[in-house]
């Protein structure tokens, strides 16, 4: 996942705007990643970075705002698909191109191969302080024939496979790129006469700014004083945004492609409540990303929508590590279930998808054990039986249950009463687009690029010179 933003702002703004206009575009793109986060700023001689562990609002403080004052910034919050959750894979990270200077480097994807390319660099003398696939992407740019970045960029990419979004920041410019397929979303937005590039709309939102459009696959965007100019397209010859985007990834706050995610998760559960309905007295979400696709379905059955599960919006990622009996009871930490909305009746809990089987099974329980007389699971995508290799760390397909299981088996190991997933062509129309235009490959196993089977998270770890 990962969030990434970058701004490039007038000569004459104060100093402290490009990263406060970092900062709480991160915000809200704190979704795409709690590991870590980090802002890198120029001020047109040189780049200075904060980054630590942690969440955005835990990162950042106001005297970083002097550390990172400058025209211009590219922030990051981590969500690590290719290297560890350490400081030392945490983003921006920088790079120096020699006599270009410094480069700094945000990205959101999946380089897969990555492996190949630290090989080729390593034989050649670089040396590397991380095992993240960005530090490869970083020294590949930085390490290519061209008298400018423009130059380096253009004969360094076509070398990258796989899926990434990437903001680049040099003290003269910034750079907004997305790969050919456009696997990873990436928009461009106006703030008076700033200029912002976001993961997602609702972080121009956030901050004010006016959405312009979408970076193109394949577009290579540098932004500076004249504003921006595309130098480059690499766009192949069909596209692939992710559908998980649209199921689960992105905001329901946000536009895809033009198209709204909210809108796009009630359509998902119309279509499923046609292709799965259920006699049932009340249709419940698991929060939060469930929660349109739940309005949905109860629209379009007439059965009534309640929330039967309220979630814990404080329990996430913390520094205290709950006990073994805690850990058994990791679902009733993160919901709470309303006896009064669930006892006695009949219950359709509507989710927005089934990894492992380990979330779904104790979730059942918890209706169950606060007095639910039925539970009808309904799962708004078709059932996940392939590795995401393009910048989602779900699990490998060993550990997805629906690469083992078949539908009725996995209803008997959760303990629903009956089991509904929506169907990839229901899926597809609910995005409003064609099967040509995404990349189903998590839920089909057609990979839009040739990938390793094998290929780990932490398949960087070794050879790592820190």
């Amino acid at each position: 996942m990962c969030g990434i933003v970058g701004v490039w702002n007038p000569a004459d703004a104060d100093p402290t705007e490009a990263a406060r206009l970092a900062f709480f575009s991160l915000y809200a793109l704190q979704h795409r990643g709690q590991e870590s986060a980090g802002i890198a700023a120029t001020d047109g001689r040189d780049l200075r970075t904060v980054r630590r562990m942690g969440l955005v609002g835990q990162v950042f403080s106001e005297p970083d705002l002097g550390v990172l004052g400058g025209r211009a910034t590219v922030g990051h919050t981590r969500y690590s698909t290719t290297g560890s959750s350490r400081i030392e894979n945490a983003q921006p990270l920088v790079v120096a191109g020699d006599r270009l200077g410094e480069l700094a480097i945000a990205h959101n994807g999946n380089c897969i191969n990555a492996r190949d390319l630290r090989d080729q660099l390593s034989s050649e003398g670089v040396r590397f302080a991380t095992s993240s696939d960005t530090e490869v992407v970083a020294q590949m740019i930085a390490n290519e024939n061209g008298a400018t970045w423009d130059e380096r960029l253009v004969r360094a990419l076509p070398k990258l496979r796989g899926a990434w979004s990437l903001v680049i920041l040099t003290p003269s410019a910034l750079y907004a790129i997305r790969d050919p397929l456009g696997v990873r979303p990436l928009c461009l937005g106006r703030k008076g006469d700033a200029w912002l590039v976001a993961s997602e709309t609702c972080a121009l939102e956030t901050v004010g700014a006016a959405f312009v459009r979408d970076v193109a696959p394949g577009e290579v965007l540098r932004i500076d004083d004249r504003g921006p100019t595309p130098i480059a397209d690499f766009a192949a010859d069909r596209r692939g945004l992710c559908v998980f985007e649209h199921v689960y990834l992105a905001s329901v706050a946000s536009d895809l492609g033009g198209v709204s995610v909210y809108a796009t998760r009630e359509r998902m559960g119309e279509t499923l409540a046609e292709e799965h309905p259920a006699t049932a007295d009340v249709v419940i979400p698991v929060p939060d990303s469930a929660i349109p696709a739940a309005v949905g379905y109860a629209r379009r059955s007439g059965i009534p929508f309640r929330e039967g599960l309220i979630k814990n919006r404080y329990i996430g990622r913390t520094f205290i590590q709950p006990s073994p009996e805690l850990r058994r009871q990791g679902v009733a930490l993160k919901y709470n279930a309303l006896r009064d909305v669930l006892d006695g009746r009949r219950v359709v809990v509507v989710d927005d998808s089934i990894v492992r089987g380990s979330t779904s099974t104790p979730i059942v329980e918890l209706l169950r054990s606060h007095g639910a007389r039925e539970v009808h699971m309904r799962i708004c995508s078709p059932p996940l039986r392939h590795q995401c290799f393009f910048g989602v760390d779900m699990a490998r397909r060993d550990e997805l249950i629906a690469s083992r299981l078949d539908v009725e088996e996995i209803r008997r190991h959760i303990g629903a009463d009956t089991l509904g997933y929506l169907s990839l062509d229901g899926m597809i129309r609910a995005t409003g687009g064609t099967e040509a235009e995404l990349c189903t490959a998590c839920f089909t196993g057609d990979y839009l690029v040739p990938v390793q089977l094998e290929l780990a998270k932490d398949s960087l770890e070794q050879g790592v010179h820190v």
